[in-house]
């Protein structure tokens, strides 16, 4: 296939799951302005590196692994500094709980590991299917399946021990 209609799919992949990669990129930075950055970026790599990919068939997975590598580098970049915005601390500020119902969830994921972390992100909230997650962390099948589950149980005794506190 050329580079033009790879070029094409790509353009055509992003258009359409544009709201899968941001959410995706939100999840690890939990901030508007760097999830869009971290997705403006991801395009960019994608866009100088379109020759690179092997099979165009597997685009979408192509570049759900580089959003997911350029939210773990920008996180390294960081360090666990973490910006609350305005609307965050207007929401913190009157206590609106219903905008918080997944709050210990949240909290929970954030303190996985990133292995277990990107795993349980890919399956769940971007409902990606074991093999697509094996694509795109580039591990074997049954390996996304062991960090999965060891991810959920870690999770599980995460959310047990904030309902003991």
């Amino acid at each position: 296939m050329r580079k033009k209609d790879a070029h094409a799919l790509l353009v055509t992949c992003i258009t359409e799951r544009k709201e899968d990669f941001y959410r995706l990129a939100f999840s690890y930075v939990k901030n508007q302005e760097d999830a869009l950055d971290i997705v403006q970026d991801s395009i960019h790599k994608a866009l100088i590196h379109i020759e690179s990919i092997k099979d165009v068939h597997s685009i979408k997975s192509w570049f759900y692994k580089i959003v997911v590598r350029t939210s773990i580098d920008f996180l390294r970049k960081k360090k666990k500094l973490v910006f609350v915005d305005n609307q965050m601390m207007d929401y913190m500020n009157h206590g609106k709980e219903e905008v918080y119902k997944d709050i210990d969830l949240h909290n929970a994921l954030d303190e996985l590991p990133v292995q277990y972390k990107t795993v349980i992100i890919l399956r769940f909230f971007e409902d990606l299917k074991i093999e697509e997650i094996a694509d795109i962390v580039d591990e074997n099948i049954n390996t996304v399946k062991t960090r999965l589950y060891r991810g959920l149980k870690l999770l599980r005794m995460s959310i047990s021990e904030g309902d003991l506190e």
